[in-house]
């Protein structure tokens, strides 16, 4: 009785559940203006939580994402590892019934002219009584395993559409970054014939001015083949993304563009409750913790009952045949099993802390990745202001310089060129910014665990 009683008080781990451990998420994000602050939302909204298409309003961008959604490879496959992993979660749901066997036996002997025919038609079940949890733990970790690579489909379609988002916006980026070369390069144009005409016209007008425009017009005319170069890259990436052949992107403008301004990120762990990638950690390590029981559970013993009902004519002694039944319980308790048993519980129990480890990365790295898509968002934002009215000095500056060049020799060649080189760069900068800004929304979004429908 004392040996019973220590036996079912051990058996109570198990069958235990798992429950979350402890994880460290104090100042899991930055504040983004502040170096040492740690952000603190008081908010129950979740910018995360917001459906994608409430997020990317372009008709056009979600009518990419949609095809993206429907053709991507990467998206189907995973789709199909939730397949195979519910089948492996059947058989494991299975193992609790008896498994059943038929196998038909028949012999014909002849021994001194004295033919003799047997014959059997045996049904077989076998059960196994899931007495110390083996099954239950089994089961459990199956289950675990499904809602991890769940949630890693999840995963994938987040990374696609926000890689989508990504690609369409950098497009846009570099139409608008195109328009304000061309732009510019019809300005340098001008500059330069007006310069040929001047040093026609004028006395001392060097050839020297005539060639640093003519080279400026050049440079201006490069760049213009690097962001065509640039665009139909893109184009080429964004088209194998939604899994299509390379091709022409349908696409709108970046000024006509509206994303969210609104970002709530929450609170701690909960902040990252969408994140389906630090979920998937913690059910590897929920698994991790239904393998240690059941590493345990071998410890104790296997018990089978195993029943044979079978039509028999008993090796040719009955005819015609009749009904045999049998039934058979085993018990195996383990004794020595060189040492495979301790090891095994050993090595289940080192994975577990493996898992612990990687949830707890997987936690701070989602905190990481948010706090770069703020800082990103708020450093962005104050760059394209402060460039607006660069820009605007800068394009004052090229008109009065122009028009000083025209009317009086006060001013030198140099002097144009270099400012409409820094109003082009400066342009050029701020789209980069306006880009990155939108970018930063696209980032934060998906670290926080975005993309739901």
């Amino acid at each position: 009785m004392v040996l019973a009683l220590l036996t079912l008080s051990s058996c109570k781990t198990l069958y235990s559940k798992y429950e979350r451990p402890d994880v460290d998420t104090k100042g899991l994000v930055r504040d983004p203006v502040s170096p040492t602050d740690t952000l603190r939302v008081n908010t129950d909204e979740n910018f995360g939580n917001m459906p994608w298409r409430s997020v990317f309003t372009d008709p056009q961008l979600q009518a990419l994402i949609e095809q993206g959604l429907a053709q991507n490879a990467d998206l189907l496959n995973a789709a199909l590892n939730v397949k195979m992993v519910e089948e492996q979660l059947k058989v494991a749901k299975l193992a609790f019934i008896p498994g059943f066997s038929f196998t038909p036996q028949g012999t014909i002997s002849s021994w001194d002219g004295s033919t003799t025919k047997a014959y059997s038609l045996p049904v077989s079940a076998s059960w196994t009584v899931d007495l110390f949890g083996n099954l239950l733990n089994q089961k459990r970790s199956a289950q675990m395993a499904l809602l991890a690579t769940k949630d890693y489909q999840v995963v994938v379609k987040t990374n696609i559409v926000c890689g989508i988002a990504n690609l369409y916006y950098t497009l846009l980026m570099l139409d608008r970054q195109l328009e304000i070369v061309n732009d510019m390069q019809g300005l340098v144009k001008e500059t330069w014939d007006k310069m040929k005409v001047m040093k026609d016209t004028r006395i001392g007008y060097r050839s020297t001015a005539v060639q640093s425009a003519e080279a400026n017009y050049y440079s201006v005319e490069g760049q213009k083949i690097d962001l065509m170069r640039q665009i139909r890259e893109m184009e080429n990436s964004l088209s194998l993304l939604i899994g299509q052949p390379a091709q022409t992107i349908s696409r709108g403008k970046l000024g006509a563009q509206s994303l969210p301004t609104n970002l709530a990120t929450g609170v701690g762990i909960d902040m990252l409750k969408n994140r389906a990638d630090v979920h998937a950690a913690e059910m590897q390590l929920a698994q991790c913790f239904y393998d240690i029981n059941t590493a345990r559970s071998r410890f104790y013993p296997n018990i089978t009952i195993t029943g044979t009902g079978a039509f028999t004519n008993q090796n040719g002694l009955v005819n015609p045949g009749k009904m045999l039944w049998s039934a058979v319980g085993s018990l195996v308790q383990p004794i020595f099993q060189h040492g495979q048993i301790i090891a095994g519980l050993k090595v289940a129990k080192i994975k577990y802390e493996q898992a612990y480890n990687t949830w707890q990365q997987s936690v701070l790295s989602a905190g990481s990745e948010v706090s770069n898509a703020l800082v990103l968002y708020n450093s962005s934002a104050e760059k394209s202001n402060i460039e607006a009215k660069q820009i605007e000095v800068l394009q004052k500056n090229v008109e009065d310089t122009k028009t000083l060049m025209a009317s009086s020799g006060n001013i030198t060649y140099l002097e144009v060129i270099q400012a409409q080189s820094s109003l082009l760069s400066t342009q050029l900068s701020k789209v980069a910014d306006d880009f990155h800004k939108m970018q930063a929304v696209v980032n934060l979004y998906q670290a926080l665990g975005g993309g739901a429908e």
